[in-house]
């Protein structure tokens, strides 16, 4: 083929999408269970180290600290995101205030309406809640920036 028509010739399209994956639902497992056994630990031994602060502030602040270090894990690790820390820091934190109104939406069916015993509703919670953050952030919060490139009439 002459080098005139190799110049005429498009190059095939980036998959940036499908060109880094990241650890998928086993990493988000992982960082999301070392997380919350972590919060657990750190979360109580603050509550018994200030027992002149109210147990759910310190709580709320503990829970604060791990904002940022998840998001990075999740970003590196999960998602293998390569979208911008202005973009998707902000859209992270936004998906864990869901979490939370789903959460307690989620616990006052199970506990409240279906009155189901605490073990099996907590891991109802769980297991919904966890799953709907899961989609949410890989579909929005570290969706890959994509290209749009023009077609020439």
């Amino acid at each position: 083929m002459s080098v005139a028509l190799e110049s005429l010739m498009r190059e095939p399209p980036q998959m940036r999408a499908t060109e880094r994956s990241g650890g998928g639902l086993v990493s988000f497992l992982l960082i999301g269970g070392g997380a919350a056994g972590s919060f657990v630990i750190l979360s109580s031994l603050m509550v018994a180290l200030l027992p002149m602060v109210e147990g759910w502030i310190v709580s709320a602040a503990c829970y604060a600290v791990f904002i940022l270090p998840v998001y990075l894990l999740h970003r590196r690790f999960t998602f293998a995101s390569d979208a911008a820390h202005w973009q998707a820091l902000p859209r992270y934190v936004a998906v864990q205030m869901m979490a939370l109104a789903l959460a307690a939406l989620f616990s006052f069916v199970f506990h409240g309406t279906l009155a189901l015993p605490s073990l099996p509703a907590a891991m109802l919670v769980i297991a919904l809640t966890s799953g709907v953050n899961y989609l949410v952030l890989k579909g929005w919060a570290f969706a890959f920036a994509r290209r749009l490139e023009t077609v020439p009439a």
